[in-house]
This record gives structure tokens, sequence and C-alpha cells, in this order.
């Protein structure tokens, strides 16, 4: 996304400027088998029909627009709040290359309201590893109670909030579910924000039950108009002086089952990918292990597939890792000596419980591979196909929160509570000044 000069853009400076300030958007020794891939058909041919579109994921993205503009005015003034933040948006843009076919393809299966799919622009700017002051976290900023609810299972090892297809797969499932219980789409999204509850409170105190007429919490009363603003940039970007750079509108990833636990350097090195490359597309794994237990899988681009394959055929059993039972008592650094690492290495792979430096009680570790047999490392499994490769934005290594801006709150203060300086958060949030009470503010730490 680029940001050209349009006079339309200064008459919308103009028309917020009347209407008050813009609230800011968010925020495994033995040779190892072959590795089988097999293609999905029926991935393959989700995208026929779009013959006309065919290279251009934003026109099918467009095609699929179904929300109504109920309150013009906000939707305005978030409209401007994304236009003055033109690094924002192209930040979560090129993040967004990642994933939005899958999740467009997930949203068209089920015939939701195509705006649906620009909802993590606005919970997470695309950012898979956004965690909020809540402790919502992912694209789709599940909170870990509600994540439970919809089968995204979070431990040690694996938070299925931050998987790319679990979490989406949940947060499809969620509205879904509001759509059904409050039958629109618009408080379905309010809903999404604050809760079931929340909404059916608010209907229960107004004499109206849309979205217009009821009386919601400020944040959630900005949240729609929030989503329709980036809808109308998306519609039309040059209106707003912005031009989108497309999209290809074929899958990026592909996927693959392992039946031992691999290092995330490891695969990366495997597949010849940059790490922070290879995290972006695998975010769930908390310790940078890729557990064969967990329900998440792992994604390499389609290009990356076959380098992957070649490489982990010749790979022995030294650079492999396996899972250990832990007895309870054992001491730790046996264990480490057991298995040629040092006992800083053994913490760093595992969320060991010890007591007297001994396993508290029985729990599985991750270990290297010693004299293993030819154990297949991994099952085939239906893929997600590309043949081309988009270029991918770099992820962060930190940890990126949102910060909901409060009356009386100052840069001074947002910057001493999250232990930051004045100056990053400028930098992170474009000037994001003056602040206004609801706003979100990026924090990295």
């Amino acid at each position: 996304m680029r940001l050209i000069q349009s006079p339309v853009r200064v008459a919308l400076f103009i028309l917020t400027t009347i209407l008050g300030a813009a609230l800011l958007p968010f925020a495994a020794h033995g040779e190892t088998p072959e590795l089988k891939i097999s293609y999905s058909l029926a991935t393959l041919s989700a995208s026929q029909g779009h013959e006309e579109d065919q290279g251009d994921l934003w026109a099918r993205i467009r095609a699929g627009f179904k929300l109504p503009e109920s309150d013009p005015r906000l939707t305005r003034v978030h409209e401007q709040a994304f236009v003055n933040r033109p690094a924002y948006l192209e930040r979560a843009v090129q993040r967004s290359r990642l994933y939005l076919f899958h999740i467009v393809e997930e949203v068209e299966k089920r015939g939701m309201p195509m705006e649906i799919a620009l909802l993590p622009m606005i919970e997470s700017a695309f950012n898979p590893q956004a965690l909020s002051p809540m402790k919502a976290s992912g694209l789709w900023q599940f909170i870990p109670s509600t994540g439970k609810i919809y089968g995204l299972e979070q431990n040690a090892w694996y938070d299925g909030r931050r998987d790319v297809l679990q979490a989406t797969r949940a947060a499809l499932d969620y509205l879904q579910n509001l759509h059904g219980m409050f039958g629109d789409w618009e408080l379905a999204l309010a809903a999404y924000n604050c809760g079931e509850g929340c909404v059916a409170r608010a209907q229960g105190r107004a004499r109206g039950t849309d979205y217009v007429s009821i009386k919601l919490p400020g944040e959630t009363r900005n949240y729609v108009p929030k989503l329709v603003a980036v809808r109308n940039i998306i519609r039309d970007p040059e209106r707003f002086g912005l031009k989108l750079d497309p999209i290809a509108d074929e899958a990026y990833f592909m996927q693959v089952n392992l039946s031992r636990p691999m290092e995330a350097r490891q695969a990366a090195k495997l597949a010849e990918m940059n790490l922070d490359e290879f995290l972006s597309l695998n975010p769930a794994f908390q310790r940078r292990v890729i557990y064969a237990d967990a329900r998440g899988s792992l994604l390499l681009p389609a290009d990356r597939v076959e380098t992957f394959q070649f490489n982990l055929n010749r790979q022995g059993a030294d650079k492999q890792l396996q899972t250990y039972a832990a007895r309870q008592g054992e001491s730790a650094h046996g264990i480490a000596s057991r298995f040629g690492v040092s006992l800083d290495w053994l913490k760093e792979y595992n969320p060991l419980n010890l007591h007297k430096g001994k396993v508290a009680k029985p729990q599985t570790l991750v270990v290297p591979m010693a004299g293993a047999t030819n154990v297949p490392i991994s099952s085939p499994v239906a893929v997600t196909r590309a043949p081309a490769r988009i270029k991918t934005a770099k992820v962060e290594k930190s940890v990126t929160r949102t910060h909901t801006v409060r009356k009386g709150d100052t840069l001074s203060r947002v910057a001493k509570l999250y232990n930051v300086k004045v100056a990053d958060i400028r930098r992170w949030n474009d000037n994001a000044e003056p602040l206004m009470p609801g706003s979100k503010l990026i924090i990295e730490s």
C-alpha cells in the first residue's frame, strides 16, 4: 500500500476536524523416509468462479462485501484515522498477504460477509503475536476462556489462539454462532468485541434492537464503523489517496503434520527459510519447538516444501528431536547428560517442573534423538498449495500489545506503565497524538 496525494484527503481531513479528533485504529541415526506431500483438490478448486479476477485477491474480497454503513459519521472519523497513519496501514496490509487467501477461502465457504476477512486488521493489525492487556492473543484476539470454548488448545508448548488455521476456524465458528443468536451481522460483530451478554443487556435497555439504536460501550460502538472504514478503504483506495499492491488470488502455504517434535530453527533451516519468516507462519509454538502432539500443523511456503523434503531426507538423527517420559524424582542434570545437552538447553526447550533440581511430577520432555530407528517424522496430509511465493513481512520478535486509552492518559503515563520510551510509542503509532479515550496504542515489549 502506497500513499499518494489526493484532494480527497484534504477534504476528509477538514471533515474530521469538524467532527472531532479521530479515534486511532487499534490496535529426529538412520535414514529418514521420504516425506510425502499430497495436494488438496478441494483447495485447488476453491477459487473457481473467480476467473474474471484471477490474480487479484482484493477484487475477490470486494465482490463479497455485504455490511451496511449504519453510522456514516463514525465511519468517516475512522477512515481519516487510518489515512492519517499510512505506515500502520501499510504494515498491516503487508502482514495480511500471508494469511488473507486462507481467510477469504473460509469466509466464502461459509457465505459470510467478506468484511469479516478484514476483521484481523482492527483486532491485531494481522500480527499473529499480538497480545492485549486482557490477554487476548493472535490474529483474531481470543481471550483464553473463549479460545478454550471454541477448541483452541493452550498449553506450555502450543497456543492455538495464535495458530493461523485453528484460530481462523474458531473465530468464524464464534461469529456464526453470534449471528444465529442475534440475527444480524453488526450485532454479531459487536458481541465478538464485548460479549453476547453485553449486547443482550443493551438490547433490553433500548427501544430498538439494531446496532445503532442500542447503547454500547465506547469501544464497541466504534467497532463496526471502524471495520466498515477499512472496508471502504479496501473497496476504493484511490478515493483516500492510497494504492493497494495486488495480492495473488492463490494460496501461499502448504500444511505438513509431524509425528515427532522438531526445533523451529531446524525446520526453517531445512526449508532454507529465514527464521522470522518461518515463525510468521507458525506462531503458535510457545518454545520454538514444533511439538507433534499439538493440534497445530507445520506451515511452509509452497515453493519451500520440496527443499524441506530433500534436506529432511539427508538429515542425520543428531539433528532430530524425540520425546522422553521423565519420571518423578529424576535429576534434570542427569537427563541433560544422558542426551548430551546442557541443563540450560533442557530448560530452554521444555517447560520443566522441578523441585530441588529434580522432576516434580512425571512429564514428557523434548530431547535430541539418540539411536533412533527409522520412524517417519511426517505423515501425509491434505495441504494448501501455492505455485507462486509472496514476499513476506518480517515478523516482530518482540511481543506486541495494545493499550486502550483511558480518560487522563498521557504518552508519558503509558510509557511508564509499560516501561518503554515516549519516543518509541510515537514511532509505533505514527505520532498518535492527541490521545482519545477508547483509541488503541501499539506497545512492543
